[in-house]
């Protein structure tokens, strides 16, 4: 992952930013974009795709990438303004919302996925990234923790969803949740529309 840095690095690139985002798929909740920049010999063991790393391990990994760092920082875009925008351009707007709260100089931006938003700086989008790149998979790291930690917070306000354990994402007890209590004033409307269409297509049957 680091030798995917270096690359860029031994091209001249020597304030990189990593970006990736949290929370894409799920029903309810926040996308979180994280940014993140480290020195040229930079390392931390374990860094990897935030997904395939066990949750106590990528919040021992997300202090040590906040201790390391030479500056990182959040991007979040609420499930309303995903509703109205879509989750894609919510998700870049994350990225861009993150990108622009670091300080100091940037050479190249490095983003995970195909997609990206309009900067002034040189871009790279690297499909995979978080599995290619040390600083996207950093930064995976610290948009998946941030992004957990604000769906147990807010389970506290609606445990009948199990937050604390889905992080909002659409298990079979999230769903059915919704379809007992209805939907909460922290979901996605827009990706509840087949959930909802599907209960009243059964009212209609009984």
């Amino acid at each position: 992952m680091k030798a995917y840095d270096n690359k860029y690095y031994s091209e001249g690139f020597i304030n990189l930013v990593g970006v990736d985002e949290a929370g894409r798929g799920p029903l309810a909740g926040p996308v979180v974009a994280a940014a993140v920049i480290f020195k040229k010999n930079t390392f931390i063991e374990g860094i990897n795709d935030s997904k395939k790393i066990k949750e106590k391990e990528r919040e021992n990994l997300a202090e040590k990438i906040k201790q390391s760092a030479l500056d990182y920082s959040y991007g979040i875009v609420n499930h309303i303004e995903i509703d109205r925008i879509n989750i894609l351009q919510a998700s870049l707007k994350a990225m861009k919302i993150a990108v622009n709260k670091l300080s100091g100089k940037i050479d190249l931006i490095l983003i995970d996925g195909n997609k990206s938003f309009i900067a002034d700086l040189p871009i790279k989008t690297i499909v995979k990234g978080d599995t290619k790149s040390f600083s996207i998979a950093a930064a995976s790291i610290l948009a998946k923790v941030k992004r957990d930690e604000i769906m147990r917070k807010a389970a506290k306000d609606f445990p009948e969803y199990l937050w604390e354990n889905n992080k909002g994402y659409g298990t079979k007890k999230h769903v059915e949740a919704i379809k007992k209590f209805g939907y909460s004033n922290f979901h996605r409307k827009t990706f509840l529309t087949k959930i909802l269409a599907n209960e009243i297509q059964e009212e209609l049957i009984k």
